[in-house]
Formats: C-alpha cells, sequence, structure tokens
C-alpha cells in the first residue's frame, strides 16, 4: 500500500514544475519527471534526460526566466497548469544569437501522472510569436 508521504497529489507536478523554472534547476526533473516520460512537443524529446537537457540550454539563453502558475487544474490522472514566463534572451537558442530583448510567453502545459511523477505531456504555446520576439520580428508587426 503507498501512503501519502510517498505518493504525491497530481496537482503538485505544476507546482514542481514552476519551481523548476523559477530555481532555474534542470536537476529538478527527478523529482516529478518519470523516466520513460513521453512529451508531446515539437522541442523537447522523450524522457527525463531530454527535458533535462532541454532546460540546461533554456537557462543558459534566458538565466533570469522566472513563471508565474496562474491555473492549476486536476481532473483524475490529469493535472493542467497554465503558465506566464519572462526572461531576457542572453545566450544562444536553438540556433539564434541572444539580442537582449525581453520575451513573455504563455503555455497551457498537461500532464498524465502515475505515482506523483509524470508520464506523459502536452502542451500548447504560440511558438511563432515566441520566435519573433526573440529575432525581434515582433517589432515590425
Amino acid at each position: 500500500m503507498t501512503t501519502s508521504s510517498t505518493r504525491r497529489r497530481p496537482g503538485t507536478v505544476a507546482h514542481a514544475f514552476a519551481d523548476l523554472m523559477n530555481d532555474h534547476d534542470p536537476d529538478a526533473v527527478d523529482g516529478f519527471i518519470a523516466a520513460d516520460y513521453i512529451n508531446h512537443n515539437a522541442f523537447v524529446e522523450d524522457g527525463r534526460e531530454a527535458n533535462r537537457a532541454f532546460w540546461t540550454q533554456w537557462f543558459a539563453a534566458f538565466p533570469d526566466t522566472e513563471v508565474s502558475l496562474d491555473d492549476v487544474l486536476v481532473d483524475g490522472d490529469r493535472v493542467a497548469g497554465r503558465f506566464t514566463y519572462r526572461a531576457t534572451f542572453q545566450g544562444p537558442f536553438m540556433g539564434l544569437p541572444p539580442t537582449g530583448r525581453p520575451v513573455v510567453m504563455h503555455s497551457i502545459d498537461i500532464w498524465r501522472v502515475v505515482d506523483g511523477m509524470a508520464v506523459e505531456h502536452w502542451d500548447q504555446l504560440d511558438g511563432q510569436a515566441f520566435f519573433a520576439q526573440l529575432t525581434g520580428d515582433a517589432d515590425n508587426q
């Protein structure tokens, strides 16, 4: 039998993600991402280690990242979180040189949680608007 001390409530995954982002700690994935994590995201491959590698790259490019967790919804084994990200583009990212520009991004993330660990993830964000902010194209719209 699993005790409440070893089995977290599903909603804590959204809070753990916000903590990872605000603490700038890619190794925090060990606490809430399953090793065989399935990621339905064009930018991040499956698996905990791919997740760790992506956030390591992110924090090198956006070292002042601040994230707010705006909403959390839980339904059975699914957790949805709505997030706002604020950062400054200070290092290379996905082949783009840093511009020093501030960026704001919003996402809605859904995780499937088993025994307190995220095993599957979907997200929705406006990648085009995000990359336009990085390159300065947003200024011309």
